[in-house]
């Protein structure tokens, strides 16, 4: 095949697409494009191992220059995609140059909402890129404490991180309860219960009203009326799709860019792939926005064999995981909103939550538990019973004494 492809988005969804259009034969020429200045690199480690000082900004990069050479790509890096015109095959970007393709792939991801308020202040924060990272990082050690807006994944992992390292920390979330719009209120109550126990100044049901300050950031009034003293606040309060450079394009935007079940967009030459992808999912009758980093290389696979015509990869069980202090959050399945939500086991820091829909299991969150999770994940991927799951968790989960005090070595042996 001789045609040319660019993937618009050097993060994991782009290079893996790089990576699986190579491993499926194609030999044409291909582009990979990014906004930032950056080669492709790791994301998890920026809210963990990168603000905690224990990896660098090289050990979180996914292929060396050995490797990218080994792909033959072609990398345009520090260029951010402006426009896309689908009638003459050409993308534009904000330093002039013009790409022009066969075929395209977007893979731009998301961007992180910032708070509507205290945009002027310094010591303000978002965490998306390395960049991100690295000046929140350097505010941390001046900082008696820390504001974190926000407690859905990424305040979460900021949160437990920082306490951790024993900074103090006031973690603000509109909901009732932590990840309560993702998994729900009985996970987001135990997730509330590790941030308490580690000593998190977790406050439920209020949102940030002002933050104050003259030239940085000094703190924050709630909702509520209460101010909390912040010299440095993190902004997690989610992200969108980023589609702007396509508003024009005639792609079919719809919470990201729609896709049929194998990533074809309404314009047969091109694809999307990642957090910017909504995808057909005929299991639940929607097209899908899935943010996960397992997600991301399943996606590039199926889109690879599509534009070489030699594959027939398919998506397996959707996966999360979420590092919070000595406890690993894993997650299998599609969680809906009408789902039935059971707490199968709970030994007090340890759990399983199982959702179903009528007798058929249809996700698995456990924190702890590897080993029951493995087995949980067998058993969505053949659509087994609720019946079946809730006599895995019994057979492999056994509680811990005083488990609040156990450390994660100990569990689910």
């Amino acid at each position: 095949m001789s045609e040319s492809v660019v993937v618009v988005g050097a993060g994991l969804a782009g290079l893996r697409t790089v990576e699986e259009l190579r491993r499926a034969g194609f030999g044409g020429a291909i582009t990979l494009a990014g906004a930032e200045a950056h080669p492709p690199y790791d994301r998890p480690p920026l809210s963990k191992q990168i603000l905690a000082g224990t990896m660098t900004p090289d050990q979180v990069v996914l292929r060396n220059e050995d490797a990218l050479r080994e792909l033959d790509v072609t990398l345009r890096l520090g260029a951010k995609a402006t426009r896309l015109d689908r009638m003459s095959r050409k993308v534009e970007f904000d330093d002039g140059t013009v790409l022009e393709y066969d075929h395209l792939v977007v893979a731009t991801g998301i961007t992180p909402r910032r708070l509507p308020i205290g945009t002027e202040l310094a010591g303000v924060h978002v965490l998306r890129t390395i960049d991100d990272a690295l000046a929140f990082r350097a505010e941390l050690a001046e900082a008696a404490s820390v504001l974190v807006v926000g407690a859905g994944f990424i305040g979460c992992e900021v949160a437990a991180g920082l306490r951790s390292a024993g900074q103090d920390v006031v973690l603000v979330e509109g909901q009732e309860q932590p990840l309560a719009g993702v998994l729900g209120p009985e996970v987001g109550e135990l997730v509330a219960r590790l941030h308490r126990a580690a000593g998190v100044d977790l406050r439920c049901g209020v949102s940030v009203a002002e933050l104050f300050g003259t030239d940085r950031v000094r703190g924050a009034r709630l909702s509520d009326g209460a101010e909390v003293a912040a010299p440095v606040v993190l902004s997690g309060i989610g992200s969108r799709p980023a589609v702007e450079w396509l508003q024009d394009s005639g792609l079919v935007l719809d919470n990201g860019v729609r896709c049929d079940e194998r990533g074809r967009t309404n314009d047969p030459r091109v694809w999307a792939v990642g957090d910017v992808a909504a995808w057909w999912d005929p299991a639940s009758g929607r097209h899908l926005r899935v943010e996960h980093w397992t997600g991301a290389g399943e996606q590039a696979a199926i889109v690879a064999g599509e534009l070489c015509g030699t594959g027939s990869a398919e998506r397996g069980v959707p996966y999360f995981w979420s590092d919070q202090y000595d406890v690993k959050l894993q997650g299998f399945g599609h969680f809906g909103p009408d789902d039935e939500v059971a707490v199968a086991f709970d030994d007090g820091r340890r759990f399983v939550a199982l959702y179903s829909r009528g007798a058929t299991v249809t996700g698995a969150v456990g924190g702890g538990v590897p080993r029951t999770m493995i087995k949980l994940r067998a058993l969505l991927a053949r659509g087994a019973s609720t019946e079946e799951a809730l006599a895995v968790v019994a057979a492999t989960t056994t509680p811990v004494p005083s488990a609040v005090a156990q450390p994660a070595a100990t569990a689910d042996r």
